[in-house]
């Protein structure tokens, strides 16, 4: 009797017909919109968090002007901005104060849903039973949902994975010089996203190179292919890190963020236990359920190295693991990173379930598994995403800005109407201010100050709970509000001595 494996190859290697094809080809399409369709509501209503604050901020100076430098202190590559501004343009935004939520966030939502024609693309290497599962996992689970209504760069970081992952496979498939320059760009575009990017080189390397061992044979990439991939990296980070030859950076910039990036490793606040990735992706009514479809999956992948592509996935998924797992540095949204391997792991394991067997009564029960997984992914996604958004019991809303924040610029207009005053200058003094040049870009006269600065005159003063000096004795007349910037941390709004700050 043909084991599971066999079976798959023949399901999944039989040539389509054009009908076949077209069909298949649109439930990935119908997929893609449904996830578009899910991460477009209340799109602009959950606060900024500070990590998209900065990153708006700095698409703010791009609209106002000002030419990109690469900034290899925590600010990551230029691929986010140059998707963002023509996207913005669009709808209209001319300067900073012209952003919103929903404009900002739109860019990783169509991101996302485009992500999901992607696993039609890999029908041909993978199968299509595990990549329509993936497709759905990664349509509608609420960890890559969540993340994508994020504005920042790890949903573009994980489709320029996926990206390379395919094309690189094809390249070698086909010995394609035209598809492995593909793939380099791809390198690339995920390098010009973040500096983790060397991260994934390793583990996807190690991969291939484990799978090729066990196999003992393999197609081994000619210098073509090897030339033509290089140049494609080579001309396509040139690009994209120049802002197409606008701005050429300094090469100690790249020496920089090499150096910021192991210091940052080491946590900077941000330690977590080596299982912490873990414990987020088992959480929910449907976390275990679906890890345990991906180490099923992962275990047949690995006991089946003949089935080399999806070998060279298990051994990835586990190699980023293990090396994020292994850094003290940890957040929720960089678990987005194993969302990828895992979907297509579930898959694997759903595909195998099947084809073991063709009783009736055992279809039946993976059906009826498969439904009831679908359930509670739902209940995880309306909870998570839609709910419970930036509640401190929500474990992907890390760190995240409170929503009574959300009064601040309410209030500052409001005080400044009853003082007479329609441009009030305004002076934030904080050694950490975002996300507040966020909130107040709509004000035209801001200063930002560290606490041991001396601020100029302004009618209104934002600060820290701790206020000591010569700010301290300046403001001793003035009238403080609270305002709970992240959980259980405050700041103050100072108002004129002489103010009635009754709300309206």
């Amino acid at each position: 009797m043909q084991n599971a494996e066999t079976k798959a190859r023949q399901v999944t290697g039989k040539p389509l017909s054009h009908s076949s094809f077209i069909i298949r080809q649109s439930a990935f399409v119908f997929i893609a919109l449904l996830a578009l369709a899910v991460r477009l509501p209340q799109l602009g209503e959950r606060p900024m968090h500070t990590d998209e604050s900065i990153n708006a901020y700095l698409a703010g100076e791009l609209l106002a002007g000002e030419k990109y430098h690469y900034d290899p202190k925590d600010r990551h590559g230029p691929a986010l901005m140059e998707l963002t501004l023509p996207i913005v343009r669009v709808e209209g935004a001319k300067e900073f104060s012209d952003l919103t939520e929903r404009r900002l966030r739109l860019v990783p939502v169509l991101v996302g849903s485009a992500t999901v024609l992607l696993f039609g693309a890999a029908i041909e290497i993978f199968g299509f039973i595990p990549s329509l599962v993936a497709a759905l996992l990664f349509a509608f689970a609420p960890l890559p949902v969540y993340y994508h209504r994020y504005f920042i760069h790890e949903t573009m970081f994980v489709a320029a994975t996926f990206g390379l992952i395919l094309s690189g496979w094809r390249a070698l498939q086909k010995k394609s010089a035209m598809i492995a320059a593909f793939s380099g760009g791809c390198a690339a575009l995920m390098l010009a996203c973040k500096e983790t990017a060397a991260l994934h080189f390793v583990a996807i390397g190690l991969a291939i190179a484990i799978s090729w061992r066990l196999r003992r044979a393999g197609k081994v990439p000619t210098f073509k292919i090897w030339l033509a991939g290089g140049l494609g990296f080579l001309i396509t980070a040139i690009l994209l890190f120049t802002w197409a030859g606008q701005n050429w950076p300094e090469p100690a910039d790249w020496f920089r963020a090499i150096s910021n990036f192991t210091a940052r490793a080491g946590g900077e606040g941000h330690e977590k236990p080596v299982w912490y990735y873990l414990v987020l992706l088992a959480g929910g009514w449907s976390g275990v359920a679906i890890l345990s479809l991906a180490a099923l999956g992962c275990v047949r992948a690995t006991r089946n190295p003949a089935a080399a592509a999806k070998s060279v996935i298990a051994f990835y998924a586990l190699l980023i693991l293990v090396i994020y797992s292994a850094i003290p540095y940890k957040t929720p949204w960089l678990a987005l990173n194993f969302w990828l391997p895992i979907s297509l792991l579930a898959g694997f394991a759903i595909e195998w379930s099947w084809l073991t067997t063709v009783k009736p009564a055992i279809r039946a029960l993976i059906i009826i598994f498969c439904a009831g997984l679908g359930l509670l992914i739902t209940h995880d996604t309306w909870q998570r995403v839609f709910l419970h958004w930036a509640e401190k019991k929500n474990p992907y809303a890390y760190a995240h800005t409170s929503e009574d924040l959300l009064r601040l610029p309410v209030r500052l207009k409001e005080l400044a109407r009853q003082n007479k005053t329609p441009n009030p200058r305004i002076a934030v003094v904080a050694a950490d201010p975002w996300p507040l040049p966020w909130y107040l870009r709509k004000f035209s006269t801001v200063g930002f100050w560290q606490p041991d600065q001396e601020t100029g005159d302004a009618d209104f003063f934002i600060t820290t709970t701790e206020v000591s000096g010569k700010l301290a004795e300046r403001l001793k007349d003035f009238r403080p509000e609270f305002f709970e910037i992240r959980p259980n941390v405050f700041m103050q709004l100072w108002s004129p001595p002489k103010m009635d700050i009754r709300h309206e």
